[in-house]
């Protein structure tokens, strides 16, 4: 963006460059819109910039309505950070916490889960740890459904039942209390990303052993470039944003 034009043709000079880093939604881009903050005292000027801004986003929900796109998802998209070279170099992390921050986009995400899922039997939500565990509760109240934490192993105080998924270097086991969820009940799983696909995929083997129905697997983010969602089998991936780190 070389220039921001308020309605009144006034050109302001360019923000401070950011993160090369852009989330694909769908078929749209959304570039981020670096924020503003706004004093008790605003000036002309800075009003002028806000308005920009808000007008840039307004925009995007436009075309989002256009190519048949959920018109909330720019702004989940916009309100996710992306911090590189943690928690290593060479990583970018996905940071879901300036989301759950913006009370707006955060609503957002819960409803579009919601209404995705209401009325359709759905009896167990099941949380991946430990981002699962933020996104999870909300959308199982809604919904009429239970919940049900995925855990680490020793995280449980009672009789668990695990299973073991591979990582780079060794392996690693998720569990769940024994009698948590009852043959035949059906049921998401809901984690914030899917990168590699291991946990999610360990998560379904889990809950189908005990004869549970896989309805989804709903994630916020994919990095799809990880081909995570190979290791589902059969088990369908919905996902709000793509996370292209070009």
């Amino acid at each position: 963006m070389q220039s921001i034009v308020s309605s009144h043709h006034l050109c302001l000079a360019p923000p401070p460059p950011v993160v090369s880093h852009r989330l694909v939604c769908h078929r749209l881009v959304c570039h981020r819109v670096p924020s503003i903050r706004l004093p008790n005292h605003c000036s002309t000027t800075s009003l002028r910039l806000f308005n920009c801004a808000a007008s840039r986003e307004s925009e995007m929900a436009a075309v989002a309505k256009v190519d048949g796109q959920d018109p909330r998802i720019p702004k989940i998209a916009s309100s996710i950070r992306v911090i590189p070279d943690f928690p290593k170099p060479g990583i970018m992390f996905q940071d879901i916490t300036t989301l759950l921050l913006d009370t707006e986009a955060f609503k957002d995400t819960i409803d579009i889960f919601v209404e995705r899922y209401k009325g359709k039997g759905i009896s167990v939500v099941a949380g991946v740890e430990a981002r699962g565990f933020i996104f999870g509760p909300p959308i199982a109240l809604a919904i009429g459904a239970k919940f049900v934490p995925m855990r680490k192993p020793k995280k449980l105080p009672g009789k668990v039942i695990s299973e073991e998924y591979s990582l780079e270097y060794g392996t690693d086991k998720i569990e769940m209390h024994v009698g948590a969820v009852e043959p035949g009940e059906r049921a998401i799983i809901i984690d914030d990303l899917i990168a590699t696909g291991g946990t999610l995929a360990a998560a379904i083997r889990l809950l189908e052993r005990v004869g549970v129905k896989i309805v989804e697997c709903a994630c916020v983010i994919e990095l799809p470039e990880l081909k995570g969602r190979e290791k589902l089998g059969e088990a369908p991936l919905f996902i709000l944003v793509t996370s292209d780190a070009a």
